[in-house]
Formats: C-alpha cells, structure tokens, sequence
C-alpha cells in the first residue's frame, strides 16, 4: 500500500468534523460512554481471503506477516481493533484465520473481537448458537485461551457481535447462557433494537443507504438512516451500548450473492461524513464508545478502506487526503 494512502486515512481518523452540539438541543445522558474525548475507532475485519469461494484479495487470510502487517497500519490509522466475522465449524478457515489475528494481536498491543454470523437455517438455529458460543467461549476466551488478552471489552466484558442472517435465533436463550461467563460478555445487534431487544446489551450501525434506497448512482449514502440511528438509540435506549457507523463506500458487485447495490465514495465525502455524523447528534461530553468502520478489507462488497479511500479522477486507485484546518476532502492520485 502507497504510503499517501495509510498517512491520508490517519488524518481522516484523528481530524475533527462537524458540529459538535447535541442536535436536538436536549441533554443527553447516555450509560456507556467513550473513555476519551471520541469514540474508539474498531473496524471490521475478514477472514477469507486465500479460499476459493472468495475472490483474490492478493495475500493469504492465513499468511502472519499479512496479519501483522495490516494491524500495524490499522494502529498507524488511529484504529485499536479489528471485529472478524466468525461462523464457528461452518467455516473452519475463517476460525483459523480469528486465532491467528487473535494471537499476532496479543503480540502487538492491538484487540480483536468476534462478530457472530447466524446461521440463516430455520430450524436449529438456537442449539446452533449456543454450539458456537460455548465453542468459541473455550477456545478464545477462557483463561488461558492463546492471546486472550487481546481481546476487545469495555468496563472489562467482552464484546460480541451479532450479524443476523436468518432470524431464527432465540437470542434469550443464548443469552441465559453467556450470563454464566465470568466475565460476563456484553452482546450487541445490527442495527435498532427489535425483538429480544432485553437479550442485548448494546447495537451497532451497519452501512445503509437510509430511507430513500439504493440508488443507481450510490449517491443515498446514509445520512437518514444514521441520523434515525443515533436519535433513536440517544432517545430510547440510552441505557444500551452505542456503537456508531463509518464507511468509504460500498458496491457488491463481485460478490456472488451481490444485489446491483452501490454507495459513492463521494471523492471521499462518504467516508467523511459518516466518520463524523455522531458529531452531530451527540454533545462533546456524551461521545458514545465505538466507532466501527465498515470494512477494513471486504473486496467483494466495495467497503474496504485497507487500500485507502477512493477518491476522484480517472485513477481507479485515487486516495483522499484532508487538510488538518479543513474537513473538506480533495481527491489525490497514487503513484
């Protein structure tokens, strides 16, 4: 990766956007709140890239020196943990590909955490989970599980993602089953909550074109489906983790499930404005903890920002740069 690349996303990281005032203009207390000034910055991370379903990223999910590499750009990016989809033995390269990043991470200051891939079947999800769970709790999260230590938590719990595929899941179920961990872990869901919204301790924001749709030139990039997300959560749940949303871009086009469906780089603009919308939704001293950006390397569905952000020109590999007095993006071309 060019070096104007890793120095433009760090910039774009660490910069400050945005208005910084409540919205609403009402006060807003949320229960978990950042441990700094902003929200920590963790990113989305997968695992399949070398396997043959997947298309070529270029390197192996399985090389360490790719593993390690890429977490010293993500540290150099302002980013302290990658999220890795897992689907337990559904997937057994991806869950070698999570042990591997675990361990490199423990080595190199850097967290991990797991984002839980339901299983889209209707029958049998919930034993399924609860497979995967106890699996997963033994092997990477037990003490002394290798490089246990690295993993994500806020006020000491685990962190574990939810991605929902077919909604089968009995979440209270499963629920009843991490409650006996020590530590307890703290779950967390795509998106508003629904139903077993009491199984969950917090929820993420997922790339979503909002209200309007999909358009065919990417150009619904978000903007009310954040918004309806951050007032929502600040306004209804405010006893819930908030994890905000960020992402450069999205196109699906080469992905074998894909759906003709495309968010715009903007010229960097997205990336921009998503990294910074909590700003306007959220007062200086109520920032809330995460900020997960989607994707750190997803080549099939267009979000990967390891190669940089795209920008503008003619250059399919253009990158966006951002002045420190402005938070406005200009396109810049790679070498």
């Amino acid at each position: 990766m060019a070096k104007c690349a890793s120095a433009c996303l760090f910039l774009l990281l660490l910069v400050s956007h945005g208005c910084s005032n409540g919205g609403s203009g009402q006060p807003v207390r949320l229960k978990y709140r950042a441990t700094g000034n902003v929200p920590e910055k963790i990113a989305v991370y997968e695992g399949w890239f070398g396997h043959p379903k997947h298309i070529s990223s270029g390197y192996s999910s399985h090389d360490p020196s790719v593993i390690a590499r890429q977490i010293q750009q993500a540290k150099a990016r302002g980013i302290s943990a990658f999220v890795i989809d897992w689907y337990g033995d559904r997937e057994p390269f991806i869950d070698a590909t999570y042990a591997d990043v675990q361990n490199i991470a423990a080595k190199n200051a850097f967290h991990v955490a797991m984002m839980y891939d339901e299983t889209d079947a209707e029958d049998g999800a919930t034993d399924e989970a609860i497979a995967d769970f106890t699996v997963f709790h033994d092997a990477y999260l037990a003490s002394g599980a290798p490089g246990r230590q690295a993993y994500l938590t806020f006020d000491g719990r685990p962190l574990i993602f939810i991605f929902p595929k077919g909604g089968h899941t009995d979440w209270d179920k499963v629920r009843a089953l991490i409650d006996k961990w020590n530590p307890v872990p703290m779950l967390l869901y795509e998106n508003l909550p629904g139903a077993h919204a009491d199984a969950f301790d917090g929820f993420y924001a997922w790339i979503n074109p909002g209200d309007k749709g999909w358009a065919a030139d990417g150009s619904n990039w978000g903007r009310s489906y954040l918004a309806n997300f951050y007032q929502t959560m600040k306004s209804k749940y405010p006893d819930k983790l908030i994890v905000g949303g960020a992402w450069s871009s999205f196109n699906d086009a080469k992905a074998s499930w894909g759906l003709n469906r495309h968010i715009s780089a903007r010229c960097g603009q997205t990336f921009n404005d998503t990294l910074s919308f909590w700003r306007t939704e959220f007062p200086p001293d109520e920032p809330p903890p995460f900020l997960m950006i989607e994707t750190w390397n997803d080549y099939e569905e267009g979000s990967a920002i390891e190669p940089g952000i795209p920008g503008c020109g003619s250059s399919p590999h253009g990158t966006v740069s951002v002045s420190l007095s402005s938070s406005a993006a200009s396109s810049q071309r790679r070498p």
